[in-house]
C-alpha cells in the first residue's frame, strides 16, 4: 500500500509539479525604512484631493505611489475606520463597530489582544518588536486617543486645532527624529458636516490639510531624515451631503498615498487597497512581523522590486458621465421643475468616447441612444447615461427629472415638532405640532426647523397606476419610517448618518395613504424617499403622483 501511494503521489506531482515543489523561502525584504510618518485626514474624500488645490499631495503622488480608490470599512464612521487603519483589521476583528465604542463598554470583544484590553495596533506591535523605538501620536480629534495602547507610545498629545496639531507634530519630529509618527487632522470632516462634501468650504478645508501636510514634510526635511522616511497619507472615510456612515462609494472610497524610501515614483496602484492595509504597510516598511490576527496586507506593489499581486482582479472603470443639472450634496442630479421643461446636458471627461443614455431608468448599453447634444424632457423621467470607449464602459450616472403642473392639485401635508433627548422617532400622536404646512416632496427643506431635536410627519395619497409589488426606500440622517395604508413598510429609525432602508408591499391600482415620519437628533440632516414598481424605475416619488389629504 505504501508503494501504491508513492506511485499515486509521484503521478500527481508529474501532472502538477508546481504543487509538489519544496516550499520556497519568503522573499527577502529589499529595504527597511528608519522612519515612517502616517498622516490621516478625517473625512477627506478622493473628490477632495482631485478638485481642491493640493500641491503637496500632488507632489507626493508624483514622487511616490497612490490610489484614489482605496476603501474604508463599514460602517463608514470614524471610530471603526481609524481603528481599522491602525489595527490592520476590520470591525469584525477589533470589535470597534461604532463611534459610541469605549474600552469599558465594548460592543464586541476583540478577537485578540496584546494588553488584555484592545486589539493589537501597529503601535503595540512596533513596541513589542522594536522596544527602543521612538513612537509618537498627535491627534486633533480627542476621540482618537482611546483607540490605541497608551503604554506603547512615547509621545501622546491632543492638539486643540488642526494648526496646533501640525505644529506639535513638526516640533516633535525635528526634536526627536522618531521612528514612527502618526498624525490626525479632524477639520476636513468638520467642513463636510458643516457645509457639505463638495462645497467650496469643503475644498478649502482640504487645501488647508494639504498645507498642514506640507508643514510636517518640511519638518522631516529639517530633521535630516527625509531620505530614510516613508510618508503615508490617507483618510478614514469620505462623505455625501453633510454626512457619512452609509454605503455609497462617496462615503467608503478614500485616498492612499505613499512616498519616500524605497517607494516607486509616479506609480498608480492598480490593485485593491483597504484602510486596514495601512498598518500592514507600516509593519512592512519597518521590516517587522504583523500579528496573525491582522487581515491587512502590505501594499508591496508600491515599493521598488515588488510587482502587482499575481491574481488581482480589479478592472479600471471609465469615469462616469455628469448629467446636468448635476447632483449637489445629497440632492440627486436632475431636479423638480414646476411649470417648466428641463434641458438635459450630459458631459464626459473621457476623450474620444461616446455617451449613451436611456430615458426609462434602464442601464445603458451599446444599443442605447447616443448623446450628441442637449435635449428636453417633457414628463417625469429617469435619465441614465454611461461612457463607452472600445470594450470599456463606465458606471451609469442617474438623474431624476420631476415635472409638475402647479394647477394639478398635487402636494403633501406636513406637521413639525420639537422635543428633547430623542434618539428615535417619537410618538407624534402624543405631541402638539409647532407648525403645519404643505410640501412638494418628502423633504425637510419645506419646513422651517432648528438644527437638532425636531421631527416631521408627512401625509399624502399616492396614486398607483399599475397593480403589483412595490419597493419603497427612505434615505435619511437621522431616523425615518414609511407607512402605506397605515402599515409600516420601511423602518430606518434611530440615530445614524445618512443611510438607506427598504421595504416591499403589494398595491392595487388607485390611491393609497402614504405617511413618512422623520426626526433629527443633531448634526447632519437629510430625507429622501424613493419607490419602484411595475413600469416605474427606481426614482424619487414625484409630486405628480402625490395628493394632499382632504
Amino acid at each position: 500500500m505504501k508503494n501504491y501511494n508513492t506511485l499515486i503521489f509521484t503521478a500527481i506531482c508529474l501532472v502538477a509539479s508546481q504543487s509538489c515543489k519544496s516550499p520556497q523561502p519568503p522573499a527577502i525584504q529589499k529595504f527597511a525604512a528608519k522612519h515612517v510618518v502616517v498622516i490621516g485626514i478625517d473625512g477627506m474624500s478622493p473628490d477632495g484631493v482631485i478638485k481642491a488645490n493640493t500641491p503637496v499631495m500632488d507632489s507626493l503622488m508624483k514622487a511616490g505611489a497612490y490610489t484614489l480608490h482605496a476603501r474604508g470599512v463599514l460602517p463608514t464612521s470614524s471610530s471603526p475606520n481609524w481603528a481599522s487603519m491602525i489595527s490592520g483589521a476590520g470591525p469584525e476583528q477589533h470589535g470597534i463597530t461604532a463611534n459610541s465604542w469605549e474600552k469599558d463598554e465594548p460592543h464586541m470583544q476583540p478577537i485578540a489582544t496584546l494588553n488584555g484590553e484592545i486589539f493589537p495596533t501597529i503601535f503595540a506591535v512596533l513596541r513589542q518588536q522594536k522596544p527602543e523605538a521612538e513612537i509618537g501620536v498627535i491627534y486633533h480629534w480627542d476621540g482618537f486617543g482611546r483607540l490605541f495602547e497608551k503604554d506603547a507610545v512615547n509621545y501622546d498629545v491632543h492638539g486643540e486645532t488642526e494648526r496646533e496639531t501640525a505644529q506639535l507634530a513638526a516640533n516633535y519630529i525635528k526634536e526627536k527624529k522618531p521612528d514612527f509618527t502618526f498624525i490626525h487632522y479632524d477639520h476636513v470632516d468638520g467642513a463636510g458636516h458643516g457645509s457639505g462634501h463638495g462645497s467650496p468650504e469643503y475644498y478649502k478645508s482640504v487645501e488647508l490639510a494639504d498645507s498642514l501636510i506640507g508643514v510636517v514634510v518640511n519638518a522631516v526635511k529639517l530633521a535630516g531624515i527625509l531620505d530614510e522616511t516613508v510618508i503615508i497619507i490617507s483618510s478614514d472615510h469620505g462623505g455625501i451631503g453633510t454626512s457619512h456612515g452609509g454605503e455609497t462609494l462617496e462615503e467608503i472610497e478614500i485616498p492612499f498615498i505613499i512616498s519616500g524610501k524605497g517607494v516607486k515614483k509616479n506609480y498608480q496602484i492598480a490593485h485593491e487597497v483597504y484602510t486596514y492595509d495601512n498598518a500592514a504597510s507600516v509593519a512592512f516598511a519597518f521590516g517587522v512581523q504583523q500579528p496573525y490576527a491582522w487581515i491587512g496586507r502590505a501594499v508591496k506593489s508600491a515599493f521598488e522590486g515588488y510587482e502587482n499581486p499575481a491574481t488581482f482582479v480589479v478592472k479600471t472603470m471609465l469615469a462616469a458621465p455628469v448629467i446636468k443639472p448635476e447632483k449637489h450634496l445629497f440632492e440627486p442630479a436632475g431636479g423638480l421643475f414646476i411649470d417648466t421643461i428641463p434641458v438635459v446636458e450630459i458631459t464626459s471627461e473621457i476623450a474620444r468616447a461616446e455617451i449613451r443614455y436611456t430615458l426609462d431608468g434602464s442601464e445603458p448599453d451599446k444599443n442605447s441612444a447616443i448623446y450628441n447634444s442637449q435635449f428636453k424632457v417633457e414628463k417625469t423621467t429617469v435619465v441614465k447615461a454611461s461612457v463607452f470607449k472600445g470594450d470599456e464602459k463606465s458606471y451609469a450616472s442617474s438623474a431624476n427629472f420631476r415635472l409638475l403642473d402647479s394647477k394639478a392639485g398635487n402636494g403633501i401635508n406636513f406637521k413639525y415638532y420639537e422635543g428633547e433627548n430623542w434618539t428615535m422617532n417619537p410618538n407624534l400622536s402624543m405631541l402638539k405640532p409647532r407648525a403645519k404646512g404643505n410640501a412638494k416632496e418628502f423633504r425637510i427643506q419645506y419646513a422651517l426647523h432648528r438644527d437638532e431635536q425636531y421631527a416631521l410627519e408627512f401625509d399624502a395619497y399616492l396614486k398607483i397606476d399599475s397593480a403589483g409589488e412595490y419597493r419603497f426606500y427612505t434615505y435619511s440622517d437621522d431616523g425615518s419610517k414609511l407607512y402605506i395604508d397605515d402599515k409600516e413598510v420601511v423602518n430606518n429609525d434611530g440615530s445614524h448618518g445618512a443611510k438607506e432602508k427598504t421595504g416591499d408591499t403589494k398595491l392595487e391600482k388607485g390611491l393609497h395613504k402614504i405617511k413618512v415620519t422623520y426626526f433629527n437628533e443633531g448634526g447632519g440632516q437629510w430625507l429622501e424617499v424613493f419607490y419602484r414598481g411595475p413600469g416605474v424605475p427606481r426614482q424619487i416619488i414625484p409630486t405628480s403622483a402625490l395628493y394632499p389629504p382632504k
